[in-house]
């Protein structure tokens, strides 16, 4: 009999071992970025690499990304959990009927701005007359080029836009056959400036008038009503690592290249990520990532002198704060 009972309390013992293994893991968060790995994106492997979302029992499983609306369809279809896309793009999509909301606004401002050479320097708006400006299809700053006109009393008839494909703006640039073209100063400035040893002319468009918002964390409606917990304990870790990324780039920058195979050079990558923490909200008011109505009806705007958007949906469709709240 007490053989039997040794069995049985070795089985038992197996059984509840076992059962703490699966209530433990950490729940999975599929993570889509809106475009290829850079410097902008390093904080999140410092949050992986640190154990920060270990800690909130959250497993992010981050991946690249072709596009914006490429991620947010994915959002929608439910093959991600988050996407990190500009913001703009977002309120767009959500203004058109999309099922899903901004939990979350890291950079207020999108830090944007168009170069010129130094020999033929562009640094305040009314210069811009007479110049050539390199266009893109799905370039930010040359879509609401319009808007940073009137704001500045620039003619844009005055500025020769010149159609490119993406690819195609950084050699017809260095090759003189444009003047100027649109470049992220936290990613694409380092990069350009390490390449060809040269510094250029910024015009920064932010400081003047054009406010776009950009970096953020998309959830779907279906999400929030699903997993509303598992958002909150990843966007917590977010806002843990980012904090840290400020006070450590070193690190932020030894966990990305560890996941980047094809990186640029450490120097450089270390160059972007702390660029990108000083355009990222500190949160001393509310919480990193917080949201205001202001900011979404000025970003309406914005995209309504570009496109006919209709009736304006409420405020409360575009995002949602309580999932930065603790």
């Amino acid at each position: 009999m007490s053989k039997i009972l040794k069995i049985i309390s070795v089985v038992l013992f197996a059984a509840t071992a076992a059962m703490p293994i699966t209530s433990w893991a950490a729940d999975q968060v599929n993570v889509r970025f809106s475009w290829k790995l850079k410097g902008e994106y390093g904080f999140f492997y410092l949050g992986k690499e640190k154990g920060l979302y270990q800690r909130n029992n959250v497993d992010p499983h981050l991946g690249e990304g072709a596009g914006a609306q490429a991620a947010l369809g994915a959002l929608v279809q439910g093959n991600e959990d988050v996407v990190i896309v500009p913001a703009i793009f977002a309120i767009s999509a959500i203004q058109k009927g999309m099922p899903v909301k901004i939990a979350a606004i890291y950079q207020k401002r999108t830090p944007f701005a168009f170069i010129s050479k130094l020999d033929n320097a562009v640094t305040k708006p009314s210069e811009l007359e007479g110049r050539s400006l390199a266009v893109s299809v799905g370039d930010t700053a040359t879509t609401y080029l319009g808007a940073f006109c009137k704001a500045n009393n620039v003619d844009c008839n005055k500025i020769q836009q010149i159609q490119l494909d993406p690819q195609l703006k950084i050699p017809q640039f260095m090759q003189g056959r444009v003047d100027l073209i649109t470049i992220y100063t936290n990613v694409d400035l380092p990069l350009i400036e390490q390449r060809t040893g040269m510094k250029f002319a910024v015009l920064d468009l932010p400081n003047f008038g054009l406010s776009v918002p950009g970096l953020a964390a998309v959830v779907s409606d279906r999400g929030i009503a699903e997993k509303p917990d598992v958002l909150k304990r990843f966007l917590q870790s977010t806002k843990e690592a980012i904090e840290l990324t400020r006070e450590d780039p070193a690190s932020a920058t030894a966990a990305l290249l560890q996941a980047w195979s094809a990186a640029p050079s450490q120097e450089l990558v270390q160059q972007q990520i702390v660029a990108t923490s000083a355009t990222l909200d500190t949160g001393s008011e509310k919480p990193i990532g917080w949201i205001s109505d202001d900011l979404i009806n000025e970003a309406l705007d914005l995209i309504s002198t570009n496109e006919q958007i209709g009736e304006r949906r409420p405020s409360s469709d575009f995002y949602t704060n309580e999932l930065l709240e603790k």
